[in-house]
């Protein structure tokens, strides 16, 4: 093995990160500000930079139909949008209307509301509900840890041949690698990660962008 490259960031060094790719701007300042108001909850955000990466992601690949499994206050939603082709559509789903809410005033100021086809209700049952026309291009997974194999099932039979299923947290602060660490969400993670990198169904690769994300590309 070689030696890692990668090493933990520095708050300056992170301002750096954010300044230099593509910063917030002031309507995701604002929803970042409105988020953390509402207290160690807050930490459910996305970072910014991955953020950053998820639209370029979107347009990168020209998604026109993207699935989020959950919204929270709605930040991922607002950067899956903005990297949306013309007449695209976000389907979020998440079972909270009052974090939802915070989330629905930033897509308006930003614009982007029309693109969002927000579900509430859990997302299993929207995912199954979704019509047999529904391909999705990219997927995003960030909710209830211990569904996330259930998600990802639910999920790749309907995303295209090349697309994408991105899914956070897949570090979760490196307890992954705590054998000592038996927390039902950490054990959901380790077993999910473990599943996916023996899919022979999809190509993945693990990130350290935030607190972990894998990109996992259908065959």
């Amino acid at each position: 093995m070689t030696a890692p490259k990668d090493f933990s960031l520095s708050p300056d060094l992170h301002d750096y990160v954010v300044a230099h790719g593509a910063p917030p701007d002031e309507v995701q300042r604002r929803l970042i500000d409105r988020t953390h108001e509402l207290g160690a909850i807050s930490r459910m955000q996305i970072a910014p930079e991955q953020g950053a990466f998820m639209t370029l992601f979107a347009k990168t690949i020209g998604a026109t139909t993207i699935v989020e499994v959950g919204t929270f206050t709605g930040y991922s939603t607002l950067c899956l949008a903005r990297g949306l082709a013309p007449g695209g559509t976000v389907i979020a789903c998440d079972i909270s209307d009052e974090w939802t809410s915070v989330g629905r005033e930033a897509w308006a100021a930003a614009g982007v509301d029309d693109r969002i086809d927000l579900r509430l209700a859990p997302a299993l049952e929207t995912l199954a509900a979704l019509g047999d026309d529904v391909v999705v291009d990219l997927a995003f997974i960030d909710a209830d840890k211990g569904n996330y194999a259930n998600y990802y099932e639910a999920l790749l039979p309907r995303v295209r041949p090349g697309g994408v299923i991105l899914v956070d947290n897949v570090l979760w602060g490196g307890a992954v690698i705590d054998e000592g660490n038996q927390e039902a969400d950490t054990v959901a993670i380790r077993a999910f990660n473990d599943a996916v990198a023996g899919d022979d169904r999809v190509d993945v690769v693990l990130l350290p962008i935030a607190d972990g994300l894998s990109l996992i590309r259908k065959r």
